[in-house]
């Protein structure tokens, strides 16, 4: 999502006021810093980072900060560093040509709707596409603190999504990954009256109608979310990849209700059952977070024990970060970091080991590969139907095309193949 933000304002920028990119900071008249903050140590890593940019800048060169940190720390940020020309929030991404003339603009307002605003069209990748279906979240899960960095959930209207799905496609994108906090919560309250797909899996439907779309993503599912109806539309529209993100962030039940997930350790794994049930081949991806307040070693066997039934193909792993503004943060029983640090490397390891074994296991299978990058090696890259990173021997004249690769070895990050259609 921070990667579209980004889009949206390159976009904005180059077409409303005619700046142009550059890969040499010195150069830039304009620099802008675009946050997270779900962790700790990219809001720590953001000071620094200005600091850098400070040394170097040109005279005359803004530096602007946008993103969650800015929605979450907001004014802080001038004074802590007065180098900074404008804070922009998350949520305020359309106003990103308002507040570049602007010294000392802060503009963060969790509130403001820009659902219903049409940014111009600006993709880092020629043959994929990333759109937004929602802002926000209405979630309250007790360690993030996006809730308070994006403001309430809205669902950008269906016919607003289509449209930029088809000007995508008519641009030469062949994949669209939509992307909204929980996307599959889709439909749960619009700004305005709207018409067409008044839920997530409706709205798959209208998407996957778009003459000249190949394929289909989207991040991130909630588990609470996964009705019936939703996975067997993943699992039986042909233009839906058979990958699909469930994150999980703890694998006991103790935990999850401390979190406010809205679920157990049984729904999650009825649901990873049901899609395996259904595709097979599907890759499944999660979160997982150790060492959240209260975490016992009986919670963290019951993660691990998770880990072992649905055998993820990737993991995103992290030890617990007390956020501001969050109910965990408060929590009087926070666990030691040490024994946090062993529960990730244990984690961690056991991961690496099952996603080996999931990726030896490829070799010899036929995979289809959208290929969308040209290596200095004589290879170029590509992403298979469930995600997988590929590289065959080839030229530029396979860029945004879909070929069957019969995988021939592999490694715990990629697979190499041979083009065989």
């Amino acid at each position: 999502m921070n990667v579209r933000d980004s889009e949206h304002m390159i976009a904005e920028l180059s077409q409303k006021e005619k700046f142009t990119l550059t890969d040499n900071p010195k150069e830039a008249d304009l620099i802008i810093i675009n946050t997270c903050s779900v962790r700790e140590k990219p809001v720590s890593k953001l000071f620094s980072e200005i600091g850098q940019f400070k040394k170097i800048k040109k005279d005359g060169a803004k530096i602007g900060v946008a993103g969650c940190t800015a929605s979450h720390l907001g004014e802080e940020i001038i004074k802590k560093a007065p180098v900074v020309d404008f804070v922009l929030g998350a949520r305020n991404v359309s106003k990103i040509t308002q507040v570049i003339n602007k010294k000392g603009a802060v503009e963060i307002d969790t509130s403001y709707d820009d659902s219903t605003y049409v940014f111009g069209e600006y993709r880092s990748n020629p043959f994929k596409a990333m759109v937004n279906i929602s802002i926000g979240c209405d979630k309250s899960c007790t360690f993030c603190i996006v809730p308070v960095t994006r403001g309430e959930e809205i669902s950008i209207p269906s016919h607003l999504i289509i449209q930029e799905v088809q000007k995508a496609v008519d641009s030469g994108a062949k994949e669209v990954t939509l992307l909204g906090q929980n996307v599959n919560n889709y439909g749960r309250r619009f700004s305005t009256n709207t018409f067409g797909a008044k839920n997530f899996t409706e709205l798959l439907r209208e998407v996957s109608k778009v003459d000249g779309l190949e394929r289909i993503r989207f991040s991130s599912p909630h588990p609470l979310h996964m009705d019936n109806e939703f996975l067997e539309e993943f699992a039986s529209n042909p233009k839906i990849c058979k990958q699909i993100h469930v994150p999980l962030q703890s694998g006991s039940t103790k935990i999850l209700k401390s979190m406010k997930r809205g679920y157990s350790k049984e729904w999650f794994l009825d649901r990873c059952n049901k899609i395996r049930d259904l595709v097979p081949n599907v890759a499944i991806s999660t979160d997982i977070i150790v060492g959240f307040p209260g975490e016992s070693d009986e919670d963290f066997e019951d993660t691990m024990d998770v880990l072992e039934k649905v055998r993820f193909d990737s993991l995103f792993s992290f030890k617990y970060s007390p956020r501001p503004h969050t109910e965990a943060a408060k929590y009087p029983n926070q666990v030691d970091k040490e024994i946090a640090s062993k529960r990730l490397t244990k984690l961690q390891t056991r991961h690496k080991e099952i996603q080996k074994e999931i990726m030896d296991n490829q070799v010899g299978t036929i995979a289809e590969v959208l290929f969308e990058e040209l290596k200095s090696d004589g290879k170029v890259a590509g992403r298979s139907d469930e995600g997988r990173l590929v590289m065959v021997k080839g030229s530029e004249e396979l860029l945004g095309k879909i070929k069957k690769v019969k995988i021939t070895s592999a490694n715990i990050t990629k697979l190499d193949g041979e083009v065989i259609n």
